[in-house]
């Protein structure tokens, strides 16, 4: 079966904006340095000597829609969900510069999937260390620019995602039925995780983790039961150790800020597949649901999975449960976005 009659979709791949960071760093280049020097101290000279020419072999693969269209036909894939890569995320950036690079990056990956709207849906920025301009950068992504939803990081600044400053966006997300894509960037666990890429080994889950549970105990999902939050790297830890987090809601008050035990949420988010491992994979659809696991590679990078569909074959789930992984569930999580 052809890509083109597959109905497969991966819903985590990246895009690099090259013309956005040149313009950060004209704008704010003190700022930019001083973002680079975190990085660095976070991530480590050793991981720092690799990533950089490891994402340099892929800037084809980040920026021209040729070369990911024929990626996607080898790789068995329809349909990709495109998002920023996250180094634009820029977390530090003030006001005006933030909702500038949030304005920008989702006009650049409008028109950027709009290159093959066949293959390509896009997923927009909002300036999260903001909170109060969030919403109004929601709308232009998904009002203004006809994008499915928004990529967001698992914190900003002194923003988490139990902020109660966060009310109104989750109140639009839900309103409007878009999708919000979860996905990390940096981990504050800082230089503990400088060596053997911990950084994003340990600390990409671990943000996952963190995220999901403010999000979680914080009764967000009570509030707004309409959201469509989809975890990346099948939500980190959260799921494989979500016992714990129902014995403190039954045993301490001051974790008693949701209405059910922790694990039911599980049931209420989405979650992507690149957990590199099939009995993770395995034990996420019985933690979850069939219905909450799609696909996802993190196309291009390194960490990724270079042949997402193999992995959910290889897995050793039904047919039926494959189908829906691959696709199926989706196309279910566009359906109710509200068209403008």
């Amino acid at each position: 079966m052809s890509a083109h009659q597959s109905g497969v979709t991966d819903v985590h791949a990246h895009v690099l904006l090259p013309s956005l960071h040149a313009e950060v760093e004209r704008r704010a280049p003190d700022l930019v340095a001083q973002a680079a020097a975190l990085d660095f101290r976070r991530n480590g000279a050793a991981s720092q000597a690799v990533s950089g020419p490891m994402i340099g072999k892929r800037i084809p693969k980040l920026t021209d829609v040729n070369v990911r269209l024929a990626d996607m036909d080898a790789q068995g894939v329809e349909r990709q969900w495109v998002s920023a890569s996250p180094n634009h995320f820029y977390p530090w950036a003030p006001e005006g510069l933030a909702v500038w690079v949030a304005s920008e990056a989702n006009r650049l990956i409008a028109e950027y999937v709009a290159q093959a709207p066949d293959r390509l849906t896009g997923l927009g920025l909002v300036p999260m260390q903001h909170p109060e301009r969030m919403v109004e950068y929601l709308d232009d992504a998904v009002l203004g620019r006809g994008l499915a939803g928004v990529e967001i990081s698992s914190f900003a600044g002194d923003v988490e995602l139990s902020d109660e400053r966060l009310e109104p966006f989750w109140a639009r997300a839900a309103e409007l039925g878009i999708v919000i894509f979860l996905h990390p960037f940096g981990c504050s666990l800082d230089e503990r995780l400088d060596r053997f890429y911990l950084a994003n080994t340990v600390g990409q889950p671990t943000e996952n983790a963190v995220a999901l549970s403010h999000l979680i105990f914080a009764g967000v999902l009570d509030r707004h039961p309409g959201l469509k939050i989809v975890a990346a790297h099948g939500g980190g830890y959260l799921p494989t150790v979500i016992g714990r987090s129902d014995h403190a809601w039954r045993v301490r008050p001051d974790a008693r800020g949701c209405e059910h035990p922790p694990s039911t949420y599980l049931r209420k988010l989405w979650f992507d597949t690149v957990v590199h491992d099939e009995r993770t994979l395995r034990a996420l659809v019985e933690v979850a649901g069939e219905d909450r696991v799609v696909l996802g590679s993190d196309y291009p990078f390194d960490m990724g999975l270079d042949e997402p569909v193999a992995k959910i074959r290889d897995a050793g789930l039904s047919e039926e449960i494959t189908q829906r992984i691959l696709g199926g569930n989706a196309v279910a999580l566009l359906e109710t976005k509200r068209n403008a």
